[in-house]
């Protein structure tokens, strides 16, 4: 690798823009959970999709890593440069480029967040629907195929992206997709590319695909007795048929977190938040059913929300869940891992892992977007103690391979990056190697964010 050679090509192209200063480098070599650490070699902040290739043929020539960075919310180190190169940080690449409200779509660059591009959206009756919590780059979304708490009525990032503009390890350009509805001509490369995070190339462009702004929006909060009466709840309440626009589980450990963190009086027992979109009798109906059918599983103490600003208080008491979890344990780190299973063995799924986490020595709350079989647990531990720290892997990787035994995947929504590389075998078998092959093609140097998602 020959970092200054790469920078002295770089840095008369990028006067003011490229950075090897130390709080720099380490602003981009940490991640919000316990992940593998490193930092770059240098940072730059490109403005155009021509800068772009230039970074691209500059680091090509000298065999430098360049590895793509949005608002680094990720929790498997996936925007670490594990093996050093160039962090390309796009936040100055976040304009929206075209809105086409007949067609339901939006051309945006890749490091607006999400929220900022439905604020853009507000006077067109449209919004973005992919909902992480975190305030995420809309690139960073794509590359990791994110999810959220919408996924069960919107889908996910997959969905929801229907083509990218992909600057490849060499400089070329290709562009994926189009506006049309739909394609049958020739491989989808734009659902290789969602989720590929950035181990196939930095994405310059996204078009994504839109929906109209719900025009009644109702959300409740609710208790249940046990665990197993919260989530049999969500899995009678998804086999019904009711639409729900999220629904989300918090055990008693998480609500009393988020409680405490938000000032909100919640008993200390497991919860769902539901929200319903539509029109405001339908609304009314949904809500109806979801109501009578929580309560044959015990729920109580509804608490409705349906003005606006009830409404964001209590999302954001769950999109602060993490930070609230956090704090719970005052000095401590966490390790934040997700599974999904199929909705028929949720129930068991988080049983099990429930009485895992019970018979350890850490703190393991646990949460997620039930709706489509995902949850999450934060794992609580000391930062200075290998005992918790091996203790929180072997939870992980216990959660990880109790999902794969009922049908389901090692990770929902967080990615593989480089914290469950170990784990991609046994989910995959041979189309592990399937993958590192197309890596191969693409990206023969292993230039694109070496170290992560593949075998070694």
């Amino acid at each position: 690798m020959q970092i200054d050679n790469a920078m002295a090509e770089l840095g008369p192209i990028f006067a003011g823009r490229v950075s090897r200063a130390p709080a720099i480098l380490a602003q981009h070599g940490q991640s919000e959970t316990l992940a593998a650490s490193g930092r770059p070699d240098a940072v730059v902040y490109p403005q155009t999709t021509e800068e772009v290739v230039r970074i691209a043929q500059i680091c090509a020539r000298n065999g430098v890593p360049m590895v793509g960075w949005g608002a680094g919310t990720s929790l498997e180190g996936h925007a670490l440069a594990v093996r050093g190169g160039v962090t390309v940080d796009f936040t100055q690449m976040d304009a929206v480029l075209a809105v086409y409200p007949e067609d339901m779509l939006c051309v945006v660059q890749p490091g607006i967040t999400r929220e900022r591009l439905n604020e853009e959206l507000r006077a067109t009756g449209l919004f973005f629907p992919v909902d992480p919590g975190a305030n995420a780059t809309l690139g960073g979304m794509a590359m990791t195929r994110a999810s959220g708490t919408t996924a069960v009525r919107y889908g996910t990032m997959r969905d929801n992206v229907l083509g990218l503009e992909v600057v490849l390890a060499d400089g070329r350009v290709i562009r994926t997709g189009t506006s049309a509805p739909k394609t049958s001509a020739g491989y989808d490369l734009t659902a290789l590319m969602v989720g590929s995070e950035g181990t196939l190339g930095l994405v310059t462009e996204v078009t994504l695909r839109l929906q109209g702004q719900p025009e009644a929006v109702s959300a409740a909060v609710c208790a249940f007795p046990t665990l197993s009466d919260a989530v049999d709840c969500v899995i009678a309440t998804i086999q019904s048929g009711i639409p729900m626009a999220r629904i989300e589980f918090l055990d008693t450990a998480s609500v009393a977190a988020c409680a405490a963190w938000a000032g909100m009086d919640l008993p200390a027992a497991p919860h769902l938040l539901v929200e319903f979109h539509g029109s405001p009798s339908g609304v009314q109906e949904q809500a109806e059913r979801y109501g009578e059918l929580a309560g044959e599983f015990g729920s109580s103490g509804f608490q409705w929300a349906r003005a606006a600003e009830d409404r964001a208080r209590l999302w954001r008491m769950r999109h602060q869940a993490f930070q609230a979890i956090l704090a719970s344990r005052p000095g401590a780190t966490a390790m934040v891992t997700d599974v999904c299973v199929p909705i028929s063995r949720l129930a068991e799924a988080v049983a099990e892992t429930h009485e895992d986490i019970a018979r350890g020595s850490i703190p393991g709350p646990i949460l997620g977007h039930v709706g489509d079989g995902n949850f999450h647990s934060v794992l609580l531990i000391d930062p200075a103690n290998p005992a918790e720290q091996a203790e929180a892997k072997a939870l992980a990787n216990r959660m990880a391979e109790r999902a794969l035994r009922l049908g389901g995947t090692i990770t929902g929504e967080h990615g593989v990056g480089s914290g469950k590389i170990g784990l991609m075998e046994a989910e995959h078998g041979l189309a592990w190697d399937v993958m590192r092959q197309i890596k191969q093609a693409l990206d023969p140097a292993n230039l694109m964010n070496p170290g992560k998602m593949l075998r070694p």
